[in-house]
């Protein structure tokens, strides 16, 4: 059972380990692997602290918090970046899971909680992004009733081009 709660600055360690951690197995194969071996959580932290340390931090960022294993999951959500979106709109700038604990219900949990938290921002609709070649992710928010609105976008990482495709829903 994982708790679903605000994330809080000690955390921030835990939750660039969980990005990272996620951004290799996920997208292993997607994006270049010089991109992801390079990653780096103690700059990915310092990074994150400085974000957060911001008075105009307009984040709401979550942790899933397990007894036995602490910080097991992170999403983070905010304004809408996309002009073409519907005010008044969020968007799920990030959701990971320890890559142990996929399909256990955890990204399940943290998924709600962001929906809850676009609610309390007033949010009609929360859109996000996925690469168009992660099959396992665009599946997941499917079942979270996401739906692709069309939209593509691409974004060059280590000179290669990756496609994104946004997916909405309302809240």
């Amino acid at each position: 059972m994982v708790r679903i709660r605000k994330m809080a600055d000690d955390d921030v360690d835990a939750v660039a380990e969980i990005r990272i951690t996620g951004w290799r197995t996920a997208y292993r194969g997607l994006v270049p692997d010089a991109y992801l071996d390079a990653m780096d959580p103690a700059a990915d932290a310092a990074a994150h602290r400085a974000r957060r340390a911001t008075a105009e931090y307009p984040m709401v960022e979550l942790v899933a918090e397990s007894p036995a294993d602490g910080v097991v999951g992170w999403a983070c959500l905010g304004p809408c970046r996309d002009d073409d979106v519907p005010a008044p709109a969020g968007e799920l700038y990030a959701l990971y899971v320890r890559p142990a604990l996929v399909g256990t219900g955890v990204g399940r949990a943290l998924c709600a909680g962001a929906l809850e938290g676009a609610r309390e921002r007033g949010d009609a609709r929360l859109g996000l992004w996925v690469l168009r070649e992660n099959a396992r992710a665009r599946r997941f928010y499917a079942r979270a009733g996401f739906a692709a609105d069309g939209a593509e976008r691409v974004d060059v990482v280590e000179g290669e081009p990756v496609v994104e495709v946004r997916y909405v829903r309302g809240v």
